[in-house]
């Protein structure tokens, strides 16, 4: 009946979807077999029918011809190869807990076929990564999200770690005020960055550490000159105080590390056949500092002489 044919054509959709692909199509007999499991029964020209209105509703549904045509779903919205990159990113990502990992990969594998999906079971393994266990960080995204589309305030506590591990709230548990303006993903973390009512200035937050996110009715206060972009660039390790131009005297073999460190369009020129010159706007923090350190010498400050001198000072702590 015209029921049964409408229930057979959205089970038609997704028997192809969940269990075809270019190296397992199906066969009229397949779908055949599969309809009378269903307790539909139905001849050939029904599936032929079947395929062609799905065909004719955008489903890119492909024919392999021979004596027994067959059938599999073409272009999907994510392909194979796109969906590895994804499971790899949500697999390595320190930011989303392991429970969340293994749910967001089941979900991504319902994008593809059963076949494909058994493919999507891999594992990233990276020295020192940990998983968070705060399940939380999910709904505090949606919120600050929320809060920048709409231009609006929200409020949050903010904790840390005691020399126990134990997590207690900063400033005993003192709500901040805060207009977020961007979320900006750093070194494997989240950063929300906006105006802070405490400090008075544009400040960042990390957002695992952030609890108990509430929405304000307040409207966010604005700062019309400020650029997630170049705030990225300039405010190197998240350290927005004291900014300035340093030169930095490199040898050769780091140009790499210095353009995926500052990007291609750092200002850069030849000293002579085994150096170049880097000139760079950073703040002389301890992340900087210990960027320079890894590459023994490779990378060494010219200028100014105050952040020389603070680099020198933290090499003499060293020792």
């Amino acid at each position: 009946m015209k029921n049964e044919s409408q229930y057979g054509l959205l089970l038609l959709q997704r028997y192809l979807y969940e269990h075809t692909d270019d190296q397992h199509p199906a066969s009229v007999a397949d779908i055949l077999a599969f309809w009378q499991e269903c307790g539909i029964q139905a001849g050939r020209k029904s599936v032929y029918s079947a395929i062609e209105v799905l065909q004719s509703s955008g489903m890119d549904i492909v024919c392999v011809k021979s004596t027994q045509n067959r059938y599999f779903v073409g272009e999907r919205l994510f392909e194979l190869p796109e969906l590895k990159l994804l499971v790899d990113a949500v697999e390595s990502s320190r930011f989303i807990t392991a429970k969340k990992s293994e749910r967001l990969i089941e979900k991504l594998g319902k994008l593809t076929s059963e076949s494909h999906a058994r493919q999507l079971d891999r594992h990233i393994y990276m020295e020192g990564t940990a998983k968070p266990e705060n399940e939380c960080i999910y709904y505090s995204v949606d919120e600050i999200h929320n809060a920048i589309q709409e231009k609006r305030q929200i409020t949050f506590q903010y904790y840390e770690y005691t020399p126990q591990k134990e997590k207690i709230l900063k400033h005993n548990g003192y709500r901040y005020q805060f207009s977020p303006y961007a979320l900006i993903w750093s070194r494997d973390c989240y950063y929300a960055v906006g105006w802070s009512e405490k400090h008075g200035k544009i400040a960042q937050f990390r957002v695992d550490r952030m609890t108990a996110v509430e929405p304000l009715e307040h409207t966010a206060v604005q700062t019309p000159d400020f650029d997630p972009a170049e705030y990225v660039r300039k405010v190197f390790g998240m350290y927005p105080d004291n900014l300035c131009t340093v030169e930095l005297l490199c040898d050769n073999e780091v140009m790499r590390s210095v353009i995926d460190r500052f990007g291609e369009n750092v200002q850069t020129e030849t000293v002579d056949e085994q150096h170049f010159r880097a000139t760079v706007e950073v703040a002389p923090s301890p992340p900087f500092f210990s960027w320079v350190f890894t590459f023994s010498g490779k990378i060494r400050i010219v200028s100014p002489a105050a952040v020389l001198e603070e680099m020198r000072d933290m090499a003499a702590w060293l020792k």
